[in-house]
């Protein structure tokens, strides 16, 4: 059990520290195994791992990626412009290995057990399979950093996802010479983590938990 917690909190979203070295299949399999085993809405499975692998391509993706980092960061002004500009939003060349997940709302037939009432339930399950996937790399000492500065047209042209699959998150996936001891975001004054007691409700939204 101590071993589970270790995992959860050495967790971490990596950029900076990928080292390049290519991914023994057996470990990767092991870890998009563990993805695949993540809990999904009607047992639909309701997700797809597109592996990229080409120079080209991650080329392609991290250009676009800079170009909207540049378009969030023209929208800072002052403390808030040069904090971001400390902070790197992708390992994508470095990683040597990106993992696109897709959302297929088609999954599992058109009556989907539990799905009736919300829609995004399906949605949630692909992120289930995100933090397996996440939690399973690290396991293995491997690095993941999730990259959202994208556009989805963007990236479903790029690896070619049909029109109804939702590309849900592209994962920068490899060895990594370290894990921070502290989240990047933390440790350049972007946001800190709060204290679980600010989240906790009794019974009712805003009523503490005694």
């Amino acid at each position: 059990m101590n071993d589970l917690y270790d995992v959860i909190n050495r967790r971490r979203d990596t950029r900076r520290e990928f080292t390049g070295a290519p991914i023994a299949p057996e470990v990767l399999e092991r870890v998009l195994s563990a993805a695949h085993c993540a809990p999904s809405v009607g047992m639909s499975q309701p997700w797809d791992f597109v592996l990229v692998r080409s120079p080209r391509t991650l080329e392609a993706f991290a250009a676009h990626v800079g170009t909207e980092r540049d378009a969030f960061g023209a929208t800072l002004s002052g403390e808030r412009a040069q904090t971001f500009d400390r902070i790197k939003v992708e390992g994508i060349r470095e990683s040597g290995l990106g993992i696109v997940v897709g959302y297929d709302p088609t999954r599992g037939g058109p009556h989907v057990l539990g799905r009736h009432a919300i829609a995004d339930a399906g949605l949630y399950s692909a992120v289930c399979a995100i933090q397996n996937l996440w939690l399973a790399a690290t396991a293995e000492g491997l690095g993941v950093g999730w990259v959202s500065f994208y556009r989805e047209e963007f990236l479903r042209s790029l690896v070619g996802l049909p029109e109804h699959v939702r590309p849900v998150a592209w994962l920068c996936v490899g060895h990594v010479s370290e894990l921070p001891e502290v989240p990047d975001l933390e440790r350049y004054g972007w946001r800190h983590r709060s204290p679980l007691a600010s989240v906790l409700h009794e019974e009712t939204y805003g009523v503490p938990v005694a």
